[in-house]
């Protein structure tokens, strides 16, 4: 880690709520509500989410599987995702999720009509609105993380909205 944190202090509640309290609460506040609030299937947000973590490289999003209602996505999806292009498994709005965030991560300036045309067929676009909050919540803390040594450091709590800071 690239931050001293206190023994017996989890890195992330320090980092995010006792380092920097009014930023770092309001962030955790916004990635809390990426993950209660989202409108998206389970399968489209986790596709996006998976493609961010991927490009971030942070360990700790890798291995976080998002769980509603007592459900998670299937063993071997983070691969199909990986495979977007080709795979078999995802349908249509999800092979976009993880099209959107690669993307939107790596290539941001080269969304054309194309792309768009194909996004608009099948998200609306509340839609597209709130899956971009979600990649840039994504991007910000999962990078944020990810620099700071973060990842490699953490325990993963029962649900990233109910954990205090």
């Amino acid at each position: 880690m690239l931050v001293d944190v206190p023994e017996g202090k989890d890195p992330i509640a320090y980092v995010w709520g006792e380092m920097v309290p009014k930023i770092g609460v309001a962030a955790a506040k916004f990635s809390g509500a990426v993950y209660a609030d989202s409108t998206l299937s389970l399968h489209e947000f986790e596709a996006a989410r998976l493609t961010i973590a991927e490009v971030n490289g942070c360990v700790f999003c890798k291995d976080w599987r998002t769980e509603r209602d007592g459900v998670t996505v299937e063993a071997g999806y983070d691969e199909e995702v990986r495979n977007w292009e080709t795979s078999t498994v995802l349908d249509d709005r999800s092979r976009l999720a993880a099209e959107y965030a690669r993307r939107f991560a790596e290539d941001h300036h080269h969304l054309d009509d194309a792309f768009w045309e194909r996004m608009f067929a099948h998200y609306s676009q509340a839609e597209v609105v709130e899956l971009t909050m979600c990649l840039g919540s994504w991007i910000a803390f999962g990078r944020l993380n990810r620099v700071l040594g973060l990842d490699v450091a953490c325990v993963l709590p029962a649900h990233p909205q109910a954990a205090s800071l």
